[in-house]
């Protein structure tokens, strides 16, 4: 669960229309802000003071904020326009029904998987708001733990690294599914290869040796 400190706490919900009213959208996009997006409100303010951090750090504040959605499949444009266009840190609580699933952007869109409220973990990690932030959006971004324990690599070589993962493990999926179907021995051999490249590929990043 989300358990920041209590002198973090807002609560504050923000007019909708005022809200993207603020934002630079295209027609289409501001048509799914409309449609998509049910309430927001802005749950928690992290700052140097309300965390009482001794040190300062170039981030000023981390607001986390949550949008109660219409529809589970929604546009995740939306929540990097937000991102992008807003001057603050911001992590996204994202809800619909009974299910959440956090995201936030650092050159692009990360997301987690959906699941139940009680079940989402996010706490806070680090002596300045710059660790801070790079903590959650680790907690948020990365799933494998092989990259999650190379902790003397900085956040952008970790992201790099989970983002190969993702990519060399739907290619794993698409060859294996392909060489089922594949009816010639000789193009099944070579769709087999290929996965066993894949596969290689990601044992080397997993293990430290990319």
């Amino acid at each position: 669960m989300i358990d920041f400190p209590k002198s973090t706490v807002i609560r504050r919900r923000l007019p909708k229309e005022a809200f993207y009213q603020h934002l630079s959208l295209t027609a289409a996009l501001k048509a799914r802000f409309v449609s998509d997006v049910e309430q927001i409100q802005v749950e928690n303010s992290l700052t140097q003071r309300n965390l009482n951090l001794e040190n300062k750090s170039d981030i000023k504040e981390i607001l986390l904020l949550s949008l109660r959605l219409k529809l589970q499949d929604f546009d995740g444009k939306i929540v990097e326009a937000i991102a992008r266009q807003n001057p603050h840190k911001l992590i996204f609580l994202l809800m619909y029904g009974e299910c959440c699933q956090l995201a936030v952007y650092h050159r692009k869109l990360y997301r987690t998987a959906w699941m139940k409220k009680n079940d989402l973990s996010l706490v806070l990690q680090g002596n300045t708001l710059d660790e801070i932030w790079d903590n959650l959006v680790r907690q948020i971004a990365i799933s494998s733990e092989d990259v999650l324990q190379r902790q003397e690599l900085p956040i952008d070589e970790q992201l790099k690294r989970q983002d190969e993962i993702n990519r060399l493990n739907k290619l794993i999926h698409k060859t294996e599914a392909a060489a089922w179907k594949e009816q010639q021995p000789k193009k099944r051999f070579e769709i087999y290869t290929r996965m066993q490249d894949y596969k290689k590929q990601l044992e080397e990043i997993t293990h430290g040796k990319a």
